[in-house]
Formats: structure tokens, C-alpha cells, sequence
């Protein structure tokens, strides 16, 4: 349409004006010219993305409903095809298909169904979109979305009472490692600067404070874009309720969905259990979570279609 602006005009300004343009897709760009960035400002190193890839592969070995469910070696992850300066394939999110859905309830409807075992309470809920500091100062990190990210939980830790020590788990917009990386400080894990050492610390994973994408993320799991942000809050009601299979956060009781569109806006969300006693004083049904799909009657269909794919992949499938 001639007449009206891009909305990522500004965005793309903003990377010109500091790295230039390159013949690569514009989203690993800007993204990736964030994490150059951050090394350069901070000392970050490509090890430390690539550790993030490396993990969120990792996590969706352990998730039957992840696009990928391969665990690979760090060097594999650092040593993959380039897609833009140091960001590999195996440290970008694919596009996806999916879907994913969520039923919003009030108390009363809860109650009256018996629904408060599995019933999971809003804390919080905030949107921030493009502030004038996402375009000032030629910071390629303020323009895919810090400081949105940084108000967005700033106002949900101010409405809920809650700090980012008091949350278990985290599903965070992980289009790319870098994004990743820039994100944890943004949201508070850590001071501005040391995404880095978090990493180091594997405190991104279990065993450490938080664990960050237990589904893969969007790296892994997958990135199906208008469904993304309920896939994501659907993984943290798993993990509230204890049914998350093999990738239980153990004891995960406050859970924080990060999502993220550039052009712009950030939603942050905090949840937790709304009647936490009667979710541990009744047996949940978990939805299917072992390694195998093959409960599902639409898997039979898909591993035809596989076959069939894999008989003329010579000619069809790259």
C-alpha cells in the first residue's frame, strides 16, 4: 500500500544508521546486530548465545509437542550455518505452524464447575509498546524492544508484589539467542550487562534460579507466530499444575510469559495457581506428555504424510 508507513520504518533506521544493511532477512539483523551490540558495550561472548541455543534445544527433547526434539553439542550449535553474523540456525527461532488455546474464566464460573484444581490465576498483565527511547541514542537493543520488555515488568512486579526472585519458571521470547540473552535483563534477572554471567552461572536451566523456555522456546519448540504467546502461556499452566511430564519445573509456583512483536509491542504476564490447596489435594488428568505423540489420532495422518514426503524427498523436499 503506497500510502502507508512500514511499521518498522524507524526500526530499520535505527540499524542503518549504526551497522548498515546486508543482504540477509531483516529479523535475524536486528536481532543479531542487538547481541553485536551487547558484546561490544558488554563483553558478552558467542559462546555465551550460543549456550542458549544449545540449552533451549536441550529443554525440547522433553516436550512432545516441540518442532525440534534433537539435543545437540554446543560446538554443533556455534559451528551450524551462518544465518547473520554469528547467529547459526540452530540459534534461530523457524517459522511454524500450530495452535494453541486458553480458556478465560471468572472465580465464579471456577467455582461453580469445580474447576479450582486446575484453575490458574492472572497476577498481572501489561502491555507497553514503541517508546521514544526505542528510536534514541542509535541503540539497536532499545530498538528490538529492552526498554518496552523492562516498563512491561516493571509494572507487573509493582502490581502483583512480586520480584523476580519469587518466580520459578519463565517462557520468554527467544526468537533469537540474543534476544534471549538481552531479555533476562530486561526482565530483572539480572543487572544490565551481566546476561553473560548468567548464562555462565546456568541459571537460565534447572538446577539454577529460573528455569527459562523448559519447552524449547521459540528456538526449538517452534514459533507459530499468532499462536506463539498462548503456547507459551499454555507450557507455564502445565508447569503450574504439575503437568509438565518430564520437564516439570519441580515445585514451580509463580511462572512469567515474556512475548514480543517488533513495531511495536511487549506483553508481560505473571501467573500462579488460583486455589493452591485444592490443586494439591486433588489428582489432575495431565495432558499427554511422554516422549511419544502417538496417542493422538491426527499423528497417524502426519506419519503417512511424512512417508509420503520422504518416497519423492528427492523431489520435493529440499
Amino acid at each position: 500500500i503506497q500510502n502507508k508507513v512500514n511499521p518498522i520504518d524507524k526500526h530499520v533506521e535505527v540499524m542503518v544508521n549504526k551497522y548498515g544493511l546486508s543482504p540477509s532477512p531483516v529479523a535475524p539483523q536486528m536481532f543479531g546486530n542487538a547481541g553485536k551490540e551487547h558484546m561490544e558495550k558488554y563483553g558478552t561472548t558467542l559462546e555465551h548465545f550460543a549456550k542458549i541455543g544449545w540449552k533451549n534445544h536441550k529443554h525440547s527433547v522433553n516436550n512432545p509437542y516441540s518442532q525440534f526434539q534433537k539435543e545437540y553439542s554446543l560446538d554443533e550449535v556455534m559451528t551450524s550455518r551462518k544465518i547473520f553474523d554469528f547467529l547459526t540456525v540452530l540459534q534461530c527461532c523457524p517459522t511454524s505452524d500450530g495452535a494453541a488455546a486458553a480458556i478465560l474464566a471468572s472465580e465464579a464460573f471456577v467455582q461453580k464447575h469445580n474447576l479450582k484444581p486446575k484453575a490458574v490465576e492472572i497476577l498481572a498483565q501489561e502491555m507497553v509498546t514503541d517508546m521514544p527511547s526505542s528510536f534514541e541514542g542509535k541503540s539497536i537493543i532499545k530498538m528490538v524492544g529492552f526498554d518496552m520488555s523492562k516498563e512491561a515488568a516493571r509494572r507487573c512486579y509493582e502490581k502483583s508484589g512480586l520480584r523476580p526472585s519469587d518466580i520459578d519458571v519463565i517462557e520468554l521470547h527467544d526468537c533469537f539467542s540474543a534476544n534471549e540473552l538481552i531479555t533476562y535483563e530486561a526482565l530483572g534477572l539480572c543487572p544490565e550487562g551481566q546476561g553473560g554471567k548468567l548464562v555462565e552461572r546456568g541459571d537460565n536451566t534447572y538446577g539454577g534460579k529460573w528455569v527459562i523456555n523448559p519447552s524449547g522456546g521459540l528456538i526449538s519448540k517452534g514459533h507459530p507466530l499468532g499462536a506463539t504467546g498462548l503456547a507459551q502461556c499454555v507450557e507455564l499452566c502445565w508447569h503450574l499444575r504439575g503437568e509438565a511430564g518430564k520437564r516439570q519445573v519441580p515445585g514451580a509456583k509463580v511462572a512469567l510469559q515474556h512475548n514480543i512483536g517488533i513495531g511495536g509491542a511487549v506483553v508481560v504476564t505473571l501467573y500462579k495457581m488460583g486455589f493452591p490447596e485444592a490443586a494439591r489435594t486433588h489428582q489432575i488428568e495431565a495432558a499427554p506428555t511422554s516422549s511419544s505423540v502417538d496417542g493422538f489420532k491426527a499423528n497417524l495422518v502426519f506419519k503417512d504424510i511424512e512417508k509420503k514426503l520422504e518416497d519423492v524427498s528427492t523431489i520435493y523436499v529440499k
